[in-house]
């Protein structure tokens, strides 16, 4: 049985200290977050997060769902009651907008709590993950009626979301999809197509589930700028709102995976479904990118929380598992042995994973603070800068924390040993969960590219040249202070390895686009180390100056520590990600296709 403690601690100095974020209470919905609430919700997502999802987690891995002859999915022991528990408690609802029953909180607050989720049940959390997508998909993009029709149930828990973009031939290249949508005298559509991989496509914890489904409408141009979006129930709806027969939806089959197995992903079938446009016709990518957006940074979530629960649970083993003696003499005289977290190898792999998982945990926090700012500010500057900030990012969150996240999963697994390999631990799920993150909402090799061919020159470069201007800024006024040199020091030589890599690109990337596909996961990471490395600054500052008010803090103490940690031995990879970057594309493309 693995364990979970949600890191409650370390979430409230980020709100409260590092980004004091009762300085935005000018924003909407901010006010209504106040201290008392925060803590409030914070501590009772742990709550549910630790004594309901966690234990059914071991349970939904080893049942996972079943599909039955007619086409109905159930779902594991355990995961329905916890729905209803999730529907009950407003969990939905956090951000959602009053009017439609929602609470109108910051995304701000509401990102730590996913993490909590995510970490205590990967495969549950992506259930309220797709619904909370589709509604903001709907609500950015939807007409009132549908935003009536669908919202309020959806923040309710009686109905969930999915969103349908792949099929059997295309995945990425959306451009190609044959799902067809024909228009119908009364406005609607009629649907029909195939879609795969479609997370909680079908299952028995909703009354209703809403798809949101990519098609093309007969006659539409080719490529991607033929493609709709439509709102498909899975029940049909009567005029007064109340659930109907079946809607030409059904479960065709559901997918045997290498993890998540309590999320139910299945093949969806659409045969003349009925539908009603989202946005306008031939749109349907930028309104579905609403959604994706924000399942991108919900995946990026999904890494650091598998890193964060694996971390935990191999801590905890290390302090128990007895193996050899100290190299610097025996520690424990009363015991055969001592614990393996005597070891500096062990602990360079706890220390490393640590290290992540704190300021990758900042960066989701600040990153989500601008998400709130691009939504709710009022000054156009100020959402201007928050969107330009969020384009740059997104693909490193979503990127760079999956394929760190994994790693860290794994790496957790090898303090096991041998232990590590077999189920009764059960730390080899969390590697077997992380592993899809990197893949589906975009693999990771696009997340690459679409930083390096698209993000980067965006506006002139606009976003990263205001990313430099506040990394070097805040270098710059902490400068005199003695206690920031050893993070500082790294930090200053980090962005230096950015700018020569991304001058490299400018000078390169143009020239052969091949040397921008060759650096672009190179260049995505190095982005990312640096982005953490401003993350360990900000904390090391806020903890010194609290340290000097305040004397003795385990708490804090234990941060600079592990700040220094990434400063030392993590961020001087950026030096390895420029030499790579600047090779090029050379040896990388000469071999022929046949050779391989």
């Amino acid at each position: 049985m693995t364990i979970y403690k949600a890191p409650v601690e370390d979430v409230s100095f980020l709100l409260n200290d590092v980004f004091q974020i009762d300085k935005y209470n000018n924003l909407p919905g901010f006010a209504d977050a106040s201290l008392d609430v925060r803590e409030a919700i914070i501590d009772e997502a742990a709550k549910l997060s630790e004594e309901v999802l966690h234990p059914i987690n071991g349970v939904g891995d080893i049942e996972g769902c079943t599909r039955h002859d007619d086409g109905r999915v159930t779902t594991p022991k355990g995961f329905k009651d916890a729905w209803k528990q999730l529907g009950e408690g407003g969990w939905l609802g956090l951000v959602g907008p009053t009017q439609y029953g929602g609470q109108g909180l910051p995304v701000t607050l509401a990102q730590p709590v996913n993490e909590f989720m995510m970490s205590a049940n990967m495969a549950f959390s992506m259930y309220p993950g797709l619904t909370q997508g589709a509604m903001a998909a709907l609500l950015v993009h939807g007409n009132d009626e549908q935003k009536k029709t669908f919202v309020p149930n959806m923040i309710a828990g009686k109905w969930t979301g999915t969103m349908n973009l792949t099929e059997p031939q295309c995945g990425t290249d959306l451009g190609l999809m044959r799902t067809k949508a024909v228009k119908q005298a009364d406005g609607t559509y009629k649907i029909t197509g195939t879609k795969i991989f479609i997370s909680g496509g079908e299952q028995d914890l909703s009354d209703n589930i809403v798809h949101l489904v990519l098609a093309r409408i007969e006659g539409a141009p080719a490529g991607i700028k033929g493609v709709s979006l439509f709102v498909v129930s899975k029940m049909k709806l009567n005029a007064d709102g109340s659930l109907g027969g079946p809607n030409g939806v059904s479960c065709g089959s559901i997918e045997h995976k290498m993890g998540i197995h309590g999320n139910s992903t299945c093949v969806l079938n659409f045969d003349n479904a009925v539908g009603t446009l989202v946005g306008e016709e031939n749109k349907g990518m930028a309104a579905m990118f609403v959604m994706m957006n924000e399942a991108r940074l919900g995946v990026g979530v999904q890494g650091l929380a598998q890193s964060e629960v694996a971390y935990q649970n191999a801590a905890a083993y290390a302090k128990d598992r007895l193996q050899g003696r100290s190299l610097t003499g025996v520690k424990s005289p009363d015991k055969a042995a001592d614990p393996i977290i005597v070891h500096p190898d062990i602990r360079r792999t706890l220390m490393t994973i640590r290290a992540f998982n704190e300021a990758a945990r900042a960066l989701v926090v600040w990153t989500s603070l601008k998400s709130d700012l691009a939504h709710r500010s009022s000054d156009p500057k100020e959402r201007q800068e928050a969107d330009d900030h969020m384009g740059l990012l997104t693909p490193v969150v979503k990127g760079m924390l999956t394929d760190v996240g994994f790693a860290n999963a794994v790496a957790a697994q090898q303090v096991y040993g041998g232990h590590g390999y077999i189920q009764e631990t059960g730390v080899e799920q969390f590697v077997r969960d992380a592993r899809i993150s990197m893949i589906y909402e975009g693999a990771n090799g696009i997340q690459a590219l679409d930083l390096v061919g698209r993000k980067l020159p965006k506006d002139g470069g606009r976003a990263l040249t205001a990313f430099f201007n506040e990394v070097t800024a805040f270098a710059k006024d902490n400068a005199a202070d003695e206690s920031m040199k050893a993070f500082l020091g790294p930090l200053n030589a980090a962005v230096q390895d950015l700018q020569k890599a991304t001058m490299w690109l400018m000078q390169n990337g143009l020239k052969n686009p091949d040397n921008a596909g060759a650096a672009s996961t190179d260049y995505l990471h190095l982005l990312g180390l640096v982005t953490l490395g401003y993350m360990w600054a900000k904390m090391a500052k806020v903890a010194q100056d609290k340290l000097a008010n305040s004397g003795e803090q385990p708490y804090l103490k234990s941060k600079l520590v592990t700040g220094k940690f990434f400063m030392e031995r993590m961020l001087p990879e950026t030096a390895l990600r420029l030499t790579r970057i600047q090779t090029g594309a050379g040896s990388m493309m000469e071999l022929p296709a046949d050779a391989f």
